[in-house]
């Protein structure tokens, strides 16, 4: 892939690599064809991405929102209908919690660089029916098994450095299944996305 096509030479890219917020970049994808989804607008997905991208920082600082409360929240940070005086005290409450409101807002992003960032870096169109969806789904699935795997092997490294575990080298071996439970054959992600399907659902259409 040329550099020209590096997600993260991108704003959106950036903060998905930067929250660890691979497992929405399908679906930020999706809202917009309407796949499994309303179509949503362009500005829509914006303020969907910047509250889960708010959700990630209040989180990461130790809150847990309560329903309905992020959205609140990202209303009085960005909305042009909301007082100063509320706005004022939204951020406050950020910066209780550590979060710096300024640059919380300069990295939420605007409509026009969510349309970049599916158009140019993921290559979507609306207009384009060629799209092979099952290889996006299995680099996807490929990723976060990535990530998971380096998640447990950091953790077992820094326990044995610690001396808290007794561990040699190791590696770490993932193995995906999948079941159908109509016919109770098991299939490991890739065998599953190569042969397009399970057996027993072909063998029973038409």
């Amino acid at each position: 892939m040329s550099d020209s096509l590096d997600p993260t030479r991108s704003k959106v890219g950036r903060l998905i690599e930067k929250y660890d917020l691979e497992v929405i970049d399908q679906e930020l994808e999706d809202r917009w064809l309407g796949n499994g989804y309303e179509s949503q607008s362009l500005r829509s997905i914006a303020d969907w991405f910047n509250q889960r991208l708010l959700r990630t920082k209040l989180e990461q600082n130790g809150m847990t929102p309560l329903d309905g409360e992020v959205a609140n929240l990202y209303r009085l940070l960005s909305s042009d209908d909301v007082t100063a005086g509320a706005r004022v005290e939204a951020e406050a409450t950020l910066e209780d919690k550590g979060i710096d409101p300024n640059r919380l807002e300069q990295e939420f992003v605007s409509h026009q660089a969510i349309h970049t960032y599916l158009t140019k870096f993921k290559n979507v169109s609306k207009d384009k029916s060629s799209v092979n969806r099952a290889q996006k789904a299995q680099s996807t699935i490929q990723k976060l098994r990535n990530r998971f795997v380096a998640v447990i092997e950091n953790n077992l490294e820094q326990l044995r450095d610690n001396q808290q575990i007794t561990l040699g080298e190791f590696n770490v071996l993932l193995d995906i299944q999948i079941l159908c439970e109509r016919c109770g054959t098991s299939y490991s992600i890739g065998e599953l996305f190569d042969r397009g399907g399970c057996e027993c659902e072909r063998d029973t259409e038409p």
